[in-house]
């Protein structure tokens, strides 16, 4: 039926209905056209009445089933989750088998951060249907999220098993490989094998959902893969919100103005690495230059860390509970001029919002180390799509991005990429034996996140420590499965495990009062060490890094780089290797290191959010500029 002549019909039975209310077919009708117009909530409330009446009814119920479905699937936000949810639950009241049912309440208790519901749900669905591959993966998203890898890959691996195509899944599982370091003896050819596999898939399947994220770990990823990766990716989540993006048709007024609003999008305003980085940052900001909007949608976490960037923003909105379309016109409202995504890819990612241009000017920085992509744009039905890029620019450096072609944003370069508060909180350092570190060794350290530690590395690891007999490696420890298979590949190449020592999860203070124990650090290819890079230098412990040629693996190299320490600096795992086994070898030669590192800071600006201020600020009016004079 033509939509108005369904809108006609739908008010002739709603008279009806107000004659009869209790006709059951006029009712019947009534939730019918409400289906057609895609009014589900209208529908559901007709077919509950149904159902009171018609309790053994099966079209009734699954007409209310089919309305509350359509109603649980229209989720963007926290208050959508929740409705979801409870739309799931009612529908499974009705079909408690309904694998599809569970499968979607599942989805709907993860975005709501319920994760031992959600494994709940997923677990029903499988039951009821065990060769849904879907249900498969999203188990094992669950399973990660909760720390169980060792099942969550094995509920990767049976979701490929029934869908070898579910591309998604075997980025997630070669992730958690990279987790655990599943890449010990022969299982390092698989693990090649499968991210040449994904290299492949995103060259020549652009609707492959491959996490550029998890893509920015793997050994062998160029720039140029990863920007495919990301456009891709970008194509896939947010192709679908141009039209929306066309229908709010936000129009941004070119006006000069001496002050700017600059808003802040994040999921990390928390206790997290993002606070270290940017607090004083934002504290910084010029009052008479600037107005700061902070647009929030991560949990509340009650911690200091978060009060503190709630005082630094002279607004701070949680937007949890708005949906796309209602965040953007927030941030619309706000007259935001420059939006800045501190999240990017990575865990509760919204940068869905980005595409829809609520701000003339959209920068990408700091929480996703490489770029967002392009969209494309423009009829399916023409030869050839337009794209645009998916953020208009990219913090960076000389260093980290040297290559312009490898960005779809342009480039902002600052005199380096990373900003750092001042102050870091520091425990107190307790004796050496405490953190299980024999006497009269000498520390080689990393603790970067054991995802971040390929086979390579490790090896290089390994022939450093048989050069060095007093030599131990001081990891962090990440997960069971990860501390076993780093232990397996040192005995495999002939390393005592008792050189091998791991360091627990501690508060970021008594980590930072730990690195006084570490006398060389030894950074990780292709991911380097980020904030952990800027937590070593700010204790004066040197850090010997391998610099890459993407933006993950260039950001120690920057910091070392702007600090003046090039001898820090390398651009091949040989040289790396000798330069640390040379170090530890001249405790001399290091003794200068340590104490030029202690003199460089105190001249350079790595940990003056103040001068860092100074300089973003000179780029943001450019690009304000740039943007008034642009056509």
């Amino acid at each position: 039926m033509h939509a108005t002549s369904a809108q006609d019909a739908l008010k002739h039975y709603q008279q009806a209905l107000l004659r009869d209310p209790k006709d059951l077919e006029t009712q019947l009708n009534c939730g019918n056209l409400c289906i057609e117009l895609q009014r589900f909530e209208e529908a559901a409330g007709y077919f509950r009445r149904l159902v009171r009446v018609l309790k053994v009814n099966q079209y009734v119920h699954n007409a209310l089933c089919f309305c509350l479905e359509s109603l649980g699937n229209q989720t963007q936000n926290i208050g959508q989750f929740i409705m979801a949810a409870a739309c799931f639950e009612e529908a499974l009241s009705y079909q408690p088998v309904n694998a599809v049912y569970w499968y979607n309440l599942g989805n709907a208790q993860r975005d709501l951060g319920k994760p031992q519901a959600a494994l709940h749900s997923f677990k029903q669905s499988i039951t009821f249907n065990p060769n849904d591959a879907d249900a498969h993966n999203n188990l094992g998203n669950i399973q990660r999220e909760l720390g169980q890898l060792d099942k969550a890959i094995a509920s990767y691996e049976k979701a490929l098993q029934l869908k070898p195509n579910l591309h998604h899944a075997l980025a997630h599982l070669v992730h958690q490989r990279q987790h655990i370091c599943d890449w010990v003896g022969n299982n390092n050819i698989a693990l090649i094998k499968q991210i040449n596999a994904l290299r492949e898939l995103v060259k020549n399947e652009p609707s492959a959902q491959i996490s550029p994220f998890a893509f920015l770990s793997m050994p062998n990823t160029t720039p140029q893969e990863q920007l495919q990766c990301a456009s891709n990716y970008a194509n896939s989540a947010f192709k679908h919100l141009i039209e929306l993006r066309e229908k709010l048709n936000f129009q941004h007024n070119k006006a000069a103005k001496t002050k700017l609003n600059i808003g802040y999008l994040s999921a990390d305003f928390r206790l997290h690495p993002l606070a270290f980085l940017i607090t004083e940052l934002i504290e910084n900001h010029d009052k008479s230059q600037f107005e700061t909007f902070a647009y929030s949608y991560g949990a509340d976490d009650k911690t200091p860390a978060r009060k503190r960037l709630v005082a630094a923003f002279d607004h701070f909105h949680d937007i949890r509970l708005l949906n796309d379309a209602d965040a953007a016109i927030k941030i619309y409202a706000d007259q935001i001029d420059i939006l800045v995504d501190l999240t990017g890819y990575t865990q509760s990612s919204r940068t869905g919002l980005v595409a829809l241009k609520p701000a003339p000017i959209s920068i990408n920085w700091l929480g996703y180390p490489g770029t967002m992509g392009s969209i494309n744009i423009g009829s399916i039905d023409t030869a050839e799509l337009a794209s645009e890029p998916l953020f208009d620019y990219i913090i960076a450096d000389q260093w980290i991005a040297p290559n312009a072609a490898d960005y779809s944003e342009q480039l902002i370069y600052l005199p380096y990429y990373q900003p750092n508060n001042s102050m870091r909180p520091v425990g107190k350092t307790t004796p050496k034996p405490e953190y299980a570190l024999p006497e009269n060794t000498f520390v080689f350290c990393c603790f970067n996140q054991s995802f971040k530690i390929t086979a390579d590395i490790f090896a290089a690891w390994m022939e450093i420590l048989r050069a060095i007999p007093n030599g131990v490696l001081w990891l962090l420890d990440c997960n069971q499965w990860a501390k076993a298979n780093l232990l397996q590949a040192a005995k495999l190449a002939g390393i005592d495990n008792n050189k091998l020592i791991f360091a627990p999860r501690t508060s970021n203070a008594d980590h930072m009062a730990r690195h006084i124990h570490a006398d060389l650090f030894l950074d990780t290819l292709p991911y380097n060490a980020h904030t952990t890079a800027s937590d070593a230098l700010y204790m004066g412990l040197p850090l010997l890094t391998c610099m890459g040629d993407t933006f993950a693996s260039r950001v120690a190299a920057s910091l070392l780089l702007r600090a003046d320490l090039p001898e820090l600096v390398t651009d091949n795992l040989l040289d790396y290797q000798e330069k640390a086994i040379d170090l530890a070898n001249n405790p001399q030669k290091l003794s200068l290191i340590n104490n030029k590192i202690k003199r460089q800071l105190t001249q350079v600006n790595l940990f003056k959010p103040t001068h860092f201020m100074q300089q973003l600020t000179i780029e943001y009016h450019k690009i304000w500029k740039n943007y008034l004079n642009s056509v």
